[in-house]
Parts: structure tokens; C-alpha cells; sequence
């Protein structure tokens, strides 16, 4: 562990005459220039020194070397010299000593460096896992540091992995541009652009739609969908990974594989009912056929994130893939036909095609 917080250190500070310092034309910028020059120096030019030979189109480079003016060391390091200090007046157009402007120094105990965050002064306190996944050790020790009570006036923000996992899945629902929602004449239309992830699951909706001609079909894809979660879960309560932005990306892109692979089932269906076949025996004939295709979608699919599960930060991506895709399968041949057979009112007795239309 470490934070960023520096011990307090002295600091001499002179007490600035005002009346004696305008008379002067003296301000206090021209006196912080002057302590400087006097006990750190002040840069008054630059040194070129040739560097390295060059090569070919390349010049020869040079370096630039400070040029600083301070006075001797035993100076600089005598803090009574404060007194007796020139310092520059224009009105005089000599130089003063600083006492004429200055009467006394305090010393004071101040911060060297200040962190701000958001303009706020903060103390930040960084810590790394001796093992395992940051997401891990931050749910260890998340309640006991949620349970220190604060002074009037401080208050406890998370950082790192996250507050960057927390930003990136806010950002799925982060406001378009205003220039590209005020494109749109509507008030309605405005505000179904305002957010990116819904207006994108409205328009995968929408071309399910345009796809069937049929709203039932269009039920039966999406209401399997969420029912991927559940080889989620399983998949990350077994492999031990967090639920954090790379698996909810894993989420996502599964949504659109179980929306790929019911849609050619149910396309599947539709063709053989078109051909005269009774919907129930389309339904087991579609579903069998198309059995394979999906099933080798699946293993070359899971087959490819194996590498990635020795990566921390692809692994949790991994596993919700993996897991997510496996009981997609089982969704695919077996929810998706029952749902479809229950929505479309399809049984073993009925055998005429346009019970299913």
C-alpha cells in the first residue's frame, strides 16, 4: 500500500509593506522572483551543447543545458540573509534592500503538494493485491473501509478498476452528441436517441419484425434471451470471476449469438411449414436439422476463448461466453421450439399448416 500524502514542511514567508512597497513600484511577484534568484536561481539562458554526430538526413542534434544564476552556496544557505536582500525598485531605479519592504518573516507549517481531484483536495491511497484480481481484494476489504467513520467535511470515493468498470458501464447509457439528437424533428424520436444501448436494442427488435412479418416469432427469439444469464452465472460462480465490464461485454455479444442462432431456427421451421409440412413435425424436423450448425457455432466459439482464460483481463469475458453459449444451445433446441409450440398453439394433434400461420 501507499497514498499520496507528504509530510508538512516549513516555510518562511515575508510579511509584504504594502504603502512601502508601492512607493517602491515593488509587487509581490517581484518579490517571490527575488527570493528565488537568491536561494534557487533563476534560469537566464540556455547552453547549446552539440550531442550525438547524426546520421544521414539527420542534422546534428544539440542539447539544451540550463543557465542558472544564484548566488554561492553559504549564501543560499543563510536564512538571515532574507534581511539583508536586494531587491529591484523602479521607482528608486536601484536596488533596495528587502527589509525596507518586508518587515519580518513568519514561519509557518504548510503542504508541500496538494493533490486535487475535481478540484477537491484529496488523499489518494493506492493498493495492489499480493494475489489474485484487484475486483477480488476489493470486495475483501470494500465493508470494513465502507465501516471508518469520517471527520465532518471528508468523504470516501473508490477509484481504479472500479471506478473504471463503473464508468464504461455507465457509458453504454451515456447520451448521444446533442447535434445528432437535434437532427431529429421529433420530441419522441429525441429521446429514444438520447440513449445508445436501448435505441440499439429497439432497432435489433425492429429488423427481427421486418424479418418474420410476426410478432409471436419476434416474442419467442427475445424472451429465450434472458435466459442466457443463467449459464452466466453458473459459469462465473464456477470459474470464481467477477461480474465486471469485460463479462458484461461477454453478456452482450452472447445476446446477439442466441438471437443468430434461434433466428435460424425458427427460419428453418418456417421454411418447412411453407412446403406443406404440419407445423408440429416442422417444428422437431427444423429443429433437428439445424441441431449441428448450431451446436459447431458453439464449440468452435468456446473452443477459441480457452486462451483467453489465462488472461486477467479477458478471462471474466471468457467464461460468460463460454458458459452463456453452451446453455444457449440448450435454450436454442429445446426453449425456443416449446415456446414457439406454445405461442402458435402447435401439437401433435393438429397437422394443418395453417394452425401455425
Amino acid at each position: 500500500m501507499r497514498d499520496d500524502w507528504r509530510e508538512r514542511e516549513l516555510v518562511i514567508r515575508p510579511n509584504l509593506l504594502e504603502l512601502q512597497a508601492r512607493r517602491n513600484n515593488i509587487t509581490r511577484v517581484d518579490v517571490a522572483q527575488a527570493l528565488e534568484t537568491s536561494f534557487q536561481g533563476r534560469v537566464v539562458g540556455f547552453y547549446r551543447e552539440p550531442g550525438g554526430a547524426g546520421t544521414g538526413l539527420f542534422p546534428q542534434e544539440t542539447r539544451l543545458l540550463p543557465i542558472i544564476a544564484r548566488p554561492p552556496l553559504a549564501e543560499r544557505n543563510d536564512v538571515q540573509a532574507i534581511h539583508s536582500m536586494q531587491i529591484w525598485s523602479p521607482a528608486a531605479g536601484k536596488m533596495i534592500p528587502l527589509n525596507q519592504v518586508a518587515s519580518g518573516t513568519d514561519i509557518n507549517w504548510e503542504d508541500p503538494v496538494v493533490m486535487r481531484r475535481n478540484r477537491v483536495p484529496t488523499i489518494t491511497v493506492h493498493a495492489d493485491p499480493r494475489y489474485g484480481l484487484p475486483s477480488q481484494l476489493f470486495n475483501r476489504v470494500r465493508a470494513q473501509i465502507e465501516q471508518i467513520e469520517f471527520p465532518p467535511g471528508y468523504s470516501l470515493e473508490w477509484g481504479g478498476e472500479y471506478e473504471d468498470s463503473r464508468d464504461a458501464r455507465s457509458a453504454l447509457a451515456k447520451p448521444l452528441p446533442m447535434a445528432l439528437a437535434l437532427m431529429v424533428d421529433s420530441r419522441d424520436a429525441r429521446s429514444a436517441l438520447a440513449k445508445p444501448l436501448p435505441m440499439a436494442l429497439a432497432l435489433m427488435v425492429f429488423i427481427v419484425v421486418c424479418l418474420f412479418n410476426s410478432i409471436r416469432t419476434t416474442l419467442v427469439i427475445w424472451l429465450t434471451v434472458p435466459l442466457c444469464i443463467i449459464g452466466v452465472t453458473a459459469g462465473l460462480l464456477l470459474t470464481g470471476q467477477p461480474f465486471g465490464f469485460m463479462a458484461l461485454l461477454g453478456v452482450l455479444s452472447l445476446g446477439g449469438e442466441q438471437i443468430k442462432n434461434s433466428i435460424v431456427v425458427l427460419d428453418k421451421v418456417n421454411t418447412e411449414i411453407s412446403r406443406g409440412k404440419a407445423p408440429y413435425q416442422a417444428i422437431l424436423d427444423g429443429s433437428v436439422s439445424k441441431l449441428r450448425p448450431v451446436l459447431m457455432v458453439a464449440i468452435t466459439t468456446v473452443l477459441g476463448m480457452i486462451p483467453l482464460l489465462q488472461d486477467a483481463f479477458f478471462a471474466s469475458m471468457a467464461v460468460a461466453l463460454m458458459f452463456g453459449l453452451l446453455f444457449a444451445c440448450i435454450l436454442t433446441m429445446i426453449v425456443v421450439p416449446v415456446l414457439y409450440a406454445i405461442l402458435f398453439r402447435v401439437d401433435e394433434k393438429h397437422a394443418s399448416p395453417s394452425e401455425a400461420s
